[in-house]
Parts: C-alpha cells; structure tokens; sequence
C-alpha cells in the first residue's frame, strides 16, 4: 500500500473510532454481485489492494414540515419527529454507506446513520442501521445466504430505501410490523441471474424498486426489532415471495408476505399502571400483499396488511392482542424535462391498530391524504414538496381520546454522493 494520504486518513478514523473493518482478499474471479439498491461488478481481486474492494457512498436529507401547519399538536412518532410544535429544520437522515464484493462469494455491507435521535429533546447520535455479509451458495450466487442487521423481508416499501421512495415517510400499516425495518438474524435469498439483473436495473435507472430481495425469502431473526437485544427464546420467522415481470414496456410486480412471532412489551416502554400480560409477551403475527406498477411514466404502489398484535385498549386499560388492518396506495407519474425528472404523486394510507415498538403498544387510527412531487434536479440533488392532510388518534395509558387533525406543508432536499 502506497499512497500515504490513504494511510493518514485511515489511521485517523481509526483512532477516532469511526471505522473497523477487516477485508481479507482470496485470490479468485469476483461475480457480479447486487446489494440492496446497487450493482456491483468486481473484476479480478488478485490485483487488487484490499481497500479497492469496497466502495463508500450515501446521501443525506434535511427537512422543514411547519410550513401551512394548522394544528400543531399533530405529530407522527414513527415517522418523522419534527413534526408539530417545536418542530424546526432538521437532518432526518446522514447515512454512509461502506459496501463491497471482497470475493466471488462474499459481499459485505455497513451503513451507520448519523442522524437518529435516541430520546425527544436528543439529535445527530450515530447509529449502526445495516451490518451484514452475503454468502453466495452456488457460483452465480442465486441462493445467499445473508447474516447480520439487515431489512426484515416484509413489505414492498419497507424494503424501498428512504433514498429511493418518492413519499417521505413509509406508511403507518406496514412499518409498525418492524420500527427501522430492520432486526438481526439470518435470511435465505433465492433468484434467477435475470431477476437479479432487473432488481438492480429497478433502482439504477431510477424506477423507485425495492432492491434486491429474491424472488423468495425465508428468515429467523430475533423479533425485537433493529439495535434492541433479544427478550425471549422465540425468533421470529418471515417468508416472502414476490415477482416482477414485463409486459411490453410495462413492468410489473406481485408479491405476499408473511411472518409469526412472540412480541415482548420492553418494561421502559411501559407506564406505570398499565396492564399487561404475565411474562410481557404477545402474539405477533401479519400477512401482506403487495401490487406495483412501475412508473413507465405512470405508476401504481399499494399494499394491504391484516394481522394480530399488542395493542392497548382504554376501555380495560391494558395491553391485549388485537386484530389490526390497514395499507396504502401510491400514484405516481415520471417525466423528463431535458436532463431533469419531475415525479407527481397521491398517496393515501389507513392504519387501523396497535404500534408494538411504542409506548404502551399505542392505538392507532390514521387517515391520511399526501399530494406532492420529487424533482431531481441531477444525480446528486433531489427536492421534495408534500402537503399532508392528516386525521390520527394515537392513545397510550397516559394519553387517552387524543384524535388530531391537521394539515401541514413538507419539504425535503436530498444530496446523494
């Protein structure tokens, strides 16, 4: 190795505790390999350094959500806590992003967020978010095996990455299956070399895909979702099978999805007095269905979820198992103008149950109707504009009958690099 700056930059990060990874190169032919939003060709590693393995990209956006605002005490823990009184400018996401295909069968990925926020009046703490290598069974690496923190296979947009959707936040219903998407455990991928081809191709020519999840999916992971330690000796299970195929210049895909488990109520996550089950633990379990068009100009994105989880109930004052049901239908149209891409779009969502990852397993009811557009100005910057009209009840042990309505203009500029 050679190159001194290299050398200095890299002993600084280091020391200052921002990077540890250690690549070991085995001399062989690398494959073409796709991670999760990306292609990655290698070619012969044998003449490479080790630190020309892998790559390093991410993007970063910054929010303002007050503009038109008509009722500040609206608020969406889930999805974007800026939201209402107090609510400023504020960096949703700072993502870096450390990936690479260090061997024909072995591809690694980290992404750390330096923008998440552990508690209400706390901001920019770095945490880990992705942190998994593939291992390829067969020399086209159409059956993986993934290990590590990674996406839960469940749900279309959950799985779209937050630098790829064209609504700001992912929808109500499906995301309260998994807080952040994602959990540690073991997931076995399976796809043809050409599906794989066109999963990429999703992404890279700008089609808003979901990445590169197989045609079918089968996991265990621990259940309590993305950074939280395990409660239980029960792992969740998840399987998917969803596929995408062209029909003259459209593309289409289908999908269902499904997973079963045992929730355990995190005792901080509680209030005091509430009522709860002996051991803390609850019935998890959901099914999905996904149906999108991609947008060739015009797109249709919707899913639908129905399934059994925590949720309190103020009539008893406790934390039962409910049923819960809800989804969301995205329409979008892409068109160029020169060398720039203007995406209009309507989504409207509906939740109906509980949100096991807060606190007292909170009940929901959401209503939603968002109107807006993405504009990519190039590669590197994106701006986004969405007005959102909102009805959501949301009641814990603490806040009980609190039904908000309100309207509210939201911006998002992105820079990808």
């Amino acid at each position: 190795m050679n190159n001194p700056n290299f050398h200095t930059l890299l002993l600084k990060l280091i020391k200052n505790g921002l990077i540890a990874v250690l690549l070991i190169n085995i001399p062989s032919m690398a494959l073409s390999q796709t991670d999760t939003t990306k292609k990655i060709s290698v070619v012969d590693n044998t003449k490479m350094k080790w630190y020309e393995s892998f790559s390093i990209r991410g993007y970063s956006q910054v929010r303002y959500n007050r503009l038109l605002e008509t009722n500040e005490n609206l608020g969406c823990e889930q999805c974007d806590r800026s939201w209402g009184k107090n609510g400023g400018f504020f960096i949703r996401r700072m993502r870096v992003i450390i990936y690479g295909q260090i061997n024909k069968n072995v591809y690694f990925y980290v992404q750390p967020d330096f923008a998440s926020s552990p508690s209400s009046d706390r901001l920019h703490f770095g945490q880990l978010r992705d942190a998994y290598f593939d291992i390829g069974l067969d020399k086209e690496n159409e059956f993986r095996v993934r290990i590590g923190q990674s996406k839960v296979p469940y749900g279309f947009e959950n799985m779209q990455s937050s630098q790829n959707r064209i609504p700001l936040d992912r929808n109500d219903a499906l995301n309260s299956a998994v807080s952040n998407e994602r959990d540690l455990g073991a997931f076995l991928y399976w796809a043809p070399k050409n599906k794989r081809k066109l999963f990429s191709s999703l992404v890279a020519d700008g089609l808003k895909g979901s990445g590169d999840y197989g045609i079918f999916a089968f996991g265990v992971y621990n259940g309590q979702t993305a950074n939280n330690p395990e409660l239980n000796n029960e792992p969740h299970i998840v399987t998917r099978v969803t596929y995408p195929f062209e029909i003259k210049n459209q593309i289409i895909e289908l999908g269902v999805q499904a997973y079963n488990g045992k929730w355990v109520m995190p005792k901080s996550n509680l209030s005091s007095g509430v009522k709860t089950n002996t051991d803390l633990n609850y019935t998890d379990k959901r099914v999905a269905g996904t149906f999108v068009v991609y947008p060739k100009p015009f797109g249709i994105q919707a899913e639908y979820t129905i399934g059994e989880g925590p949720e309190f109930n103020k009539v008893t004052d406790s934390i039962e198992v409910r049923g819960l049901k809800g989804g969301y239908v995205t329409l979008s149209y892409m068109t160029k103008i020169k060398s720039q891409i203007l995406i209009p779009f309507v989504r409207y969502q509906y939740y109906d149950g509980g949100k096991k990852h807060e606190k007292d397993a909170r009940s929901y009811n959401v209503e939603e109707l968002e109107i807006g557009g993405e504009w990519q100005l190039n590669k590197n910057f994106e701006l986004v504009v969405n007005y959102t009209i909102s009805k959501r009840r949301y009641e814990d042990f603490v806040l009980q009958d609190n039904y908000q309505t309100g309207n509210l203009l939201r911006i998002q500029a992105q820079v990808n690099f």
